[in-house]
């Protein structure tokens, strides 16, 4: 019965939760954005256009892989082993080979969208090599032997290689394989890497070719130029090694920072160097070529090293992660741009080590201060030989924060993700830290398809499933706020078709004129008008409007400074790259604390709480500030009394509303302050001569507990009593709107006419409510929807205010981000599940989407592997393609694979199309007289006799020709001859 006098008190005489019962409530899993955890691996495949990312296992879930294409293509594999995360990854031509960090390797079929296979090696595995071209994956082990497994039959293969350097130093008794490559043009030459050196083997003689092995003698600086280190021999330890792109030089570098260069052809060490010095193996300084690091410094480890080459191969550049002093504050990645390689047949020793040794460019590629590089990955622009480092056009690195960041390549310029990069990837790029929902208007939303400069896509692979022909009204639209000062906004979708898939981005820091130390607090975008507002935690309030940049490409004029408590106007401070989309319009800098409340409505007003205690009301006709007032100012002396003393009570909510107050003939404009002293303040904004508006406090009124929502609902309707336009239209004709004000705090709800302080309401006994909000369900009915510290979300009547359920969800949300999780209209709740992972739940039990994208495109073909040039050929050169080597390590007894099978359809049916058109030409040759068996013959002989005629005058034109040569040569060798023997008379004889 106590639900029955709670609707009687709340002003609403009907039952709007009448048709709703615990039955309708099954919370579902719509969607996922963002990763589950810290990445520890990115891979690209630029035939597919796919993007990879890996993670490693924590609190937070197990490792995974997740597969990225164009626009909103997105698939996820779970790793089979628990508490397993990706070590290292690869795409391999049609495949996704991946070894966790418990030494599992792992191969996922991207044509089937499945996990193929899973194999336990007998060992531990250090390094892993795979090539496109390949159905057999290379296993380095601890113990220094090399193993294959067969992806196609899924079991190992009879090939096992043995430790190469126990040649070299038999004192040692394991050498683990800690790293692994294929020749870029001959796939029969592999490249180990161990501690103490690396080796160059060769499958077709079967034999370690060289071993390089770096020595520093005593009185050598070394890498890591130490004084007390150079009174000893050192030996340091091999961390990585690379081939050269034209396979003629080796690089390896060190734990001290050194980088060596190796001849591969007589194995002799060219060069060793660091990122600033020389010849660091040699006794005395080296010759610094980029900035020295000063006394007592120490140099970050390197991390990795790509040796990228241009369209040409032979134009080539080094990219080094690590290497740096450690005293900079920006580590960065740098590039050492070679240019073209010398000749090899005609340069000398000393033109070739100058060229490693003085780059004809070296630069720092910029990342964010106080971070390093762990990780990264080149984005080539069609080709994936090389070692996925052929003409590069962009590189994603890994920060050891945890978070991504993108650059241009060589140029080294930021590249923003939105609408280069997945939503899910923007999370981390920077970290997400805040998120806001707002349920915008169709039409508005697809008028909001950010225009801006950029380069070409990154990622353009797959093919997304035929979507919902079904268009809601009213879009998904999700507002992510980042570590760098930017908000993202981004159409969510709920089962049908998003039409908008773009990402727009409003620059936040940019308007408030500074780069750093700008962190959001609060947003709040317009469903119909589209203007977006931010709050920061230096007490600024900027507001962006959707416009279309004047002087795209240039910096606008110096903007005004932002004067304290004054409206400044920040249209000039627009991103240079933007054409059109989200641009600063005003900004107010109050001084008064973070923003705590913020609300933007779609009737022109704007209205921000701070910590001080402050209230700001802005009209954006003007704009003009037509309200500035304080908590403190507009409470009632009792009301101040049972604030208790202290700090001023701050907003925790704000909302406008268009309705009657109680005791009042006419509806107004009405803005409602929830603090977090549990007070509800109402203000009216009436319309005044000349266009302005007046505003005068009209009462509070007091709940229990720091105010969580403020909902203004119509008595009589299912609909919300925002202001909307249409609501503010009718005022002018006397139009009344009936309605209440059902507020949300930590301890209580309640259901009230404002400003009275009677009402409904219902305590909270057992939890404390971080979020809520008045959900409807299809027309139907409303409820009050909460969600709660004791993981459960909890369902309660209008206006009864009666429990009809409670859900546990605390297993798929992060309870301790309740506080941060959004409720929509729309029954979905968006809430954290890690530090940079949200879900996307449905009260209702919405389906998720069945459909899975397609990731492979057939039609995108693998360009032909690189070999040897002619010269290499014909000087020698042993070269081994795929076929054969799949034969030595597969064995004779292995059977045809499928690539073998559909190369040997391929080239049954171009026979079979060649000899069609062979006979189909014979035929219409024919045409007008058939043609016996005899004359077939005949003209056959005729015909092969007509070539061999031909080839016998080229090859009597070839003997005139080298014949003539030979005469010619002969002559020249006398004429010398008799030269000399002159010469030697001439001398003789005193001429």
């Amino acid at each position: 019965m106590t639900h029955l006098l709670r609707a009687k008190q709340s002003g609403i005489q009907g039952d709007f939760s009448e048709s709703l019962n615990s039955t309708l409530f099954a919370p579902t899993l719509l969607n996922h954005f963002g990763v589950n955890s810290q990445l520890t691996r990115i891979a690209y495949d630029p035939v597919q256009s796919l993007l990879a990312v890996g993670t490693r296992s924590s609190q937070f879930g197990n490792g995974r892989v997740y597969v990225f294409g164009g626009g909103r293509i997105q698939l996820n594999f779970d790793l089979p082993r628990k508490n397993a995360g990706v070590k290292w990854m690869s795409f391999c031509a049609d495949r996704l080979v991946v070894l966790d960090d418990k030494g599992d390797l792992i191969i996922f079929a991207l044509v089937e969208r499945r996990m193929q296979s899973t194999y336990s090696p007998p060992g531990s595995v250090l390094s892993v090599a795979c090539d496109p071209t390949l159905d057999f994956v290379l296993l380095g082990l601890q113990n220094g032997e090399i193993i294959a497994y067969d992806m196609e039959t899924e079991k190992l293969a009879e090939l096992r290689l043995p430790n190469f350097w126990a040649a070299q130093n038999t004192k040692s008794r394991t050498q683990p394989v800690i790293s692994l490559q294929f020749h870029p043009r001959d796939i029969g030459t592999l490249l180990v890497g161990y501690p103490e050196g690396a080796a160059v083997f060769s499958f077709k003689q079967n034999k370690a070719l060289h071993l390089f092995h770096y020595h520093v003698p005593r009185g050598a600086p070394g890498g890591d130029g130490k004084t007390g280190a150079m009174s000893v021999d050192r030996n340091p330890k091999l961390i990585h090694s690379t081939w050269h792109p034209t396979g003629q030089f080796v690089l390896t570098s060190h734990e001290d920072g050194s980088m060596v260069i190796w001849d591969t052809k007589t194995g002799r060490k060219i060069l060793a160097r660091t990122l600033t010095d020389t010849n660091v193996d040699k006794e005395g300084a080296g010759a610094t070529t980029f900035g020295n690091a000063g006394a007592g410094d120490q140099r970050s480890p390197i991390a990795k090293i790509a040796w990228c080459a241009n369209q040409d191969p032979d134009d080539t550049a080094i990219l080094v992660a690590g290497g740096t002093s450690s005293l900079l504050p920006m580590k960065g990645l740098t590039l050492m741009e070679l240019g073209r390689s010398p000749n090899y047949a005609t340069s000398s020793w000393p033109i070739i080590e100058s060229h490693f040794a003085e780059p004809k460019k070296q630069r720092v590629l910029p990342t964010p201060p106080q971070v390093e590089v762990v990780d990264f990955c080149l984005i080539p622009r069609k080709s994936p030989w090389f070692a996925g480092a052929h003409d590069p056009i962009a590189v994603v690195a890994i920060l050891s924060s945890g978070e991504i960041t993108t650059l241009s390549f060589p140029s080294g310029y930021p590249i923003a993700p939105n609408n280069q990069l997945p939503i899910s990837m923007s999370f981390l790029h920077p970290f997400a830290t805040l998120l806001s929902h707002c349920a915008v208007d169709r039409t508005r939303w697809l008028g909001m398809s950010e225009n801006r400069q950029a380069g070409p896509k990154l990622l353009n692979g797959g093919s997304e499933p035929l979507p919902s022909l079904r268009h809601h009204e009213q879009r998904n639209v999700i507002l992510s706020a980042h570590a760098d000062g930017t908000v993202r906004l981004w159409d969510a979708g709920v089962d049908d078709e998003i039409e908008n898939t773009k990402v727009s981005q409003a620059d936040v820091s940019r308007a408030v004129g500074r780069l750093d130390n700008v962190r959001i607090t609060h947003m709040s975008l317009a469903s119909t008008s589209g203007e977006l507002a931010v709050g920061t935690a230096s007490g600024e309030l900027v507001v962006f409007r959707w416009a279309r940049n004047n002087n795209p490409g240039r910096e606008g004029p110096a903007a005004d400074v932002n004067m304290p408590g004054r409206l400044t106007n920040v249209t000039s401070r627009v991103d240079p790259s933007l054409i059109e989309g989200f641009q600063p319009f005003t900004l107010v800098n109050r001084q008064n604390g973070p923003c705590t409340a913020l609300c933007v409505s779609d009737v022109g007003f704007v209205a921000a709480g701070f910590e001080g205690g402050a209230i700001v009301i802005i009209d954006l006709r003007g704009p003009a500030i037509i309200f500035d007032s304080t908590t403190q100012e507009l409470l009632s002396q009792a009301d101040r009394r049972r604030s208790g003393p202290g700090k001023s009570p701050y907003a925790t909510a704000i909302q406008f509303s268009v309705m009657t107050l109680d005791g009042e003939s006419y509806s107004s404009i009405l803005l409602h302050v929830g603090t977090n002293s549990g007070h509800v303040i109402t203000i009216k904004i009436l319309p005044a001569q000349g266009g302005r508006y007046t505003v005068t406090p009209a009462g509070s009124t007091t709940c229990a507990g720091t105010v969580k929502l403020i909902h203004p609902q119509h008595a009589n309707s299912l609909t919300a009593a925002h202001a909307r336009p249409q609501a503010v239209a009718g005022l002018r004709d006397g139009f009344k709107v009936d309605g209440v004000l059902i507020v949300v705090t930590e301890n209580e709800a309640r259901i009230f006419r404002p400003t009275s302080a009677k009402g409904a309401h219902k305590t909270f006994d057992n939890a404390l409510c971080h979020s809520a909000a008045v959900v409807k369900y299809q027309e139907r009915g409303l409820a009050l929807l909460g969600l709660f510290g004791d993981g459960t979300a909890k369902a309660f009547s209008v206006p009864g205010l009666r429990e009809i359920t409670s859900l546990r969800i605390d297993g798929m949300l992060d309870v301790k981000r309740f506080q941060d999780a959004v409720v929509t209209e729309r029954g979905d709740i968006i809430g954290w599940t890690g530090p940079s992972e949200i879900a996307q739940i449905n009260i209702w039990g919405l389906p998720p989407s069945r459909t899975i994208p397609t990731l492979i495109t057939p039609s995108s073909l693998l360009p032909p592997r690189p070999t040897i040039s002619n010269f290499e050929w014909l000087a020698g050169n042993q070269y081994m393609d795929s076929t054969q080597l799949s034969l030595i390590i597969g064995g004779p007894n292995r059977p045809p694979s499928k690539r073998q099978l559909a190369q040997a359809q391929a080239d049954e049916v171009a026979r079979r199309s060649t000899v069609q058109r062979s006979a189909t030409t014979a035929s219409s040759s024919a045409g007008r007289e058939p043609e016996g068996w005899g004359a077939y013959l005949s003209r056959n002989v005729q015909e092969r006799t007509e070539r061999l005629g031909m080839m016998g005058e080229g090859v009597d034109r070839l003997e005139e020709n080298s014949a003539g040569w030979a005469e010619d040569v002969n002559k020249f060798v006398a004429k010398q001859k008799k030269g000399l023997m002159m010469g030697a008379v001439k001398r003789g004889l005193g001429f």
